[in-house]
């Protein structure tokens, strides 16, 4: 199955967001939420089961000068494998203007037993813009070995390299689960906070297996794993 789902935001005018787009094709639904604060909230919902072996999923975001917009998921994803073994991919680019802010907070990824997934997100933000993302991946449902997954995410910021991160796991990949990797950690995630007005703060070991670092640039990343889905979010919680 391809499927696209586009979002587009810009300044209303009046302090707000209006959305310009907000398109979606199954199982990439889209549904405006709106909470009364100038801030654009776009819930996305899975109208099937996945991704599942074979699909190919995008989602594309644009958020103009000014606006302010907030994406989240209604539930967790659950990559599956498909019949025939085949690859299954989701990918996110996402722009943000000058003055704008993106808030990508969905809901964790899990990579089910069998499974052979691939999730890409790429971000550019131009200079003054903001950013909250956040990223969960969960090996395996409950009592189970995870699939194959590579969670890989680019962010630039005004031009320049701010984020390459990558991380692959699974039984095609020797040493996934030892000491170098995940240490034998059920759900491993990291949360990125991109704000020029912020001011650099020094590394904070917030646990024996969170911390959180500055970049070089006007960000910080708090990188974590956990025993489980619900250890993991009090970590990456906003």
């Amino acid at each position: 199955m391809r499927a696209l789902a586009r979002i587009v935001a810009e300044a209303d005018g009046r302090g707000g967001t209006r959305l310009a787009r907000l398109r979606g094709e199954p199982p990439l639904q889209l549904r405006h939420t709106p909470d009364g604060s100038a801030t654009a909230t776009v819930h996305l919902i899975g109208s099937a089961a996945g991704p599942l072996g074979g699909d190919d999923l995008r989602i594309e975001i644009e958020v103009g000068e000014g606006a302010s917009l907030c994406v989240r998921t209604v539930a967790a994803s659950i990559a599956l494998p498909g019949r025939d073994g085949a690859l299954s991919r989701t990918t996110v680019t996402a722009t943000v203007a000058a003055g704008g802010e993106l808030r990508w907070l969905p809901e964790q990824l899990v990579a089910a037993a069998g499974c052979l997934h691939q999730a890409t997100s790429t971000v550019e933000l131009a200079g003054g813009a903001r950013l909250l993302w956040r990223e969960e991946l969960v090996c395996g449902r409950h009592d189970e070995q995870p699939g194959d997954a590579v969670v890989s995410t680019i962010v630039d910021y005004d031009g320049a390299p701010l984020l390459r991160q990558s991380l692959t796991i699974g039984p095609g990949t020797p040493g996934w689960n030892g000491p170098a990797v995940l240490g034998g950690a059920r759900a491993t995630g990291s949360l990125l906070l991109v704000d020029p007005e912020a001011l650099p703060g020094p590394p904070v070991v917030l646990a024996d297996t969170a911390v959180r670092m500055p970049l070089s640039g006007p960000a910080t990343l708090v990188s974590a794993t956990a025993p489980d889905a619900h250890v993991l979010r009090g970590f990456l919680d906003v």
